[in-house]
Formats: C-alpha cells, structure tokens, sequence
C-alpha cells in the first residue's frame, strides 16, 4: 500500500493547491505560480503510485489512469501558468477534494485526553463492511465475518474445501474517493447553495448505494468462486500465480471498474444538471485532451443559472 512518501507528497501538493486557491482574489501572479506548482507536486504524486496500482495492486486501469495523470497535471501547470484562468477552478476543485479524502488516507488513531480516537478509515471500513455483510446474508449467503490485517472488523471467511478465502472491505472499497471527487467539484464552483446541496443530495447517495453493490458482488462472486473462467488467460494477464483470485480479478479489476466508469458518466451528467457551472472544469480537461474548446452548455441544452431564476 502507498505509504509515508505517498501521504506526504499528496499532503504537499494539496496545501499548495489551497494556498493558491487563496492567492487567486489577492495576487493573481502569484497564484498562478502557487497553483502550477501544486500540479507539479501533484503529478508526482500520481508518478509514484503507478507501480503500486499496475504492480502490486494489480488494476490495469488505475494503473493506466496515475500513468495518464502525470503528464495531464504537468499540462493544467503548464496552461495556467501561461493564462489559462478557468484552470483555478479546477485546481480549487483538487484542494477541496484532498481535504475530503486525505484525512481518511492519513490521520491514524490517537488518544485525546486520555479518550481513544479510532483513525477515521478505521469506522468508515468497519461500517461500510458491516453494510456489505447485512446485504451479502440477506442474499442467503453467511462468511464469517473477522478481523482483517491491519486489525479492523472488515473481512470475510470463505471456505472452498479446506482452503481460507478472505476479502477485506479497504478504503478504496468505500466510495469516498468517488465522493470527494464529486464533492470537490461542486465546492469549487461559484453557485447557489441549494443547487449545491441538491448537487450533493444526488451524487452522495447515488454512489454510496452504488458502491455497496459493488461490494456485496466481489465479495460473493470471489467468495464463492462464481468466476473462474479463462483461468490461465486471466492469471497471465494480472501477472499472479494463484488461481483463487481468478473470480476476484473478474468480478473487481473487469466487470465492476468498467461499470464503475459507466456509473460516474451518468452522475456526472445529473449533478450538472443542477450545476451547470461544473462544465466549465469539463471543458477545460476536454481542452486539454483534445486541444479544441468546447461549448457544452449549449450541446446539452442546459439552462443558464439565471435563466433558472432566484429559487436556485
């Protein structure tokens, strides 16, 4: 798992993402140069998490994804730097987002006055497995239920004869980055706050409910080895050895990671119903795919924030 250089990077590059979200009102120069900074930290601490995602953790799609994001955040730097202002909204969005996430990556359990702190992965881990556990009985099938490694109750106990299969609830298994991406998003963008929270109403739910299934199918179908197809053409393309993980890499690193995307296209598209003011970050990371500027608002007929009136 990612670790000290790993937190510290992300810790970097987003404070330095805040200061210039700071800056911007009072030194726009200034700001510019925080905020391209912060996209060079920012790109590498993606760089650094390539091995991990490609390598150990085995997703060839996160893996693709941090590999992609170096030279991506290496051009919003570049674009700003040189005058691209709508860039600062994005670049906020990025603060706001590891303010969301990083305290659960990075803050462990502590002592407060002689009071234990759990480390807040830690609950949301245990709360979002327990959830799974009450959805994966109430599908009619009951692993024990246990401690996993780093000691929270987040892991089931499959047995396949006399061979032990776990799966652990970890926090990429949560959906807060998901969460943290949409909730950055929103909190960047200069908008009413009931648009906002009607945003939110609507993202936060949706992926958390989404993501629960997600869970509750990796955990039966590895649990109960439903997917052990293509055996050898599966283990050589994961590079593993083991031929348990077969039902696991289908049902997780295929099937759930492409609907996963599928699922954020189509929330995305609903939260920018009611914040219409994301697509100018949409535009910008279109831009910087394809180099062309894009109108989307009036490719999706979208009404204007003030053609939608006072209510919003």
């Amino acid at each position: 798992m990612p670790g000290l250089l790993s937190d510290a990077l992300a810790w970097a590059a987003i404070i330095t993402f805040i200061l210039g979200s700071l800056l911007a009102r009072r030194n726009e120069r200034t700001a510019r140069y925080v905020t391209a900074a912060a996209w060079t930290l920012f790109a590498a601490f993606w760089l650094q998490l390539v091995p991990y995602y490609a390598f150990e953790h085995k997703s060839y799609i996160e893996g693709f994804l941090s590999l992609a994001a170096v030279p991506a955040c290496l051009y919003a730097g570049y674009l700003l730097y040189s005058g691209r202002d709508t860039l600062f909204v994005l670049s906020k969005a990025v603060a706001a987002m590891g303010v969301i996430y990083l305290p659960f990556e990075t803050i462990p359990a502590f002592a407060l006055f002689g009071v234990s702190i759990p480390a807040p992965k830690g609950v949301l881990m245990e709360a979002v497995a327990a959830q799974t556990k009450f959805l994966v009985n109430a599908f009619g099938y009951h692993p024990e239920f246990i401690a996993g490694d780093q000691g929270y109750l987040n892991t089931f106990l499959f047995m396949d004869g006399d061979h032990r299969l776990t799966i652990s609830v970890v926090l990429a298994c949560t959906g807060l980055g998901s969460m943290a991406i949409f909730g950055g998003l929103i909190a960047a963008v200069e908008a009413p706050l009931r648009r906002k929270f009607r945003a939110l109403a609507i993202a936060i739910p949706i992926i958390y409910a989404l993501n629960l299934l997600r869970t509750t199918f990796i955990t039966i179908t590895f649990g109960k080895q439903y997917f052990q197809f293509f055996v050898d053409e599966i283990l050589l393309m994961f590079g593993s050895s083991d031929p348990y993980m077969v039902s696991f890499f289908i049902s997780d690193r295929i099937i759930s990671q492409f609907l996963a995307v599928l699922a954020l296209v189509g929330i995305t598209y609903l939260v920018v119903r009611e914040v219409p003011e994301l697509l100018t970050i949409i535009e910008d990371v279109l831009y910087m795919v394809t180099g062309d500027e894009y109108d989307l608002r009036e490719a999706l007929d979208l009404e204007t924030p003030k053609s939608r009136g006072g209510s919003a």
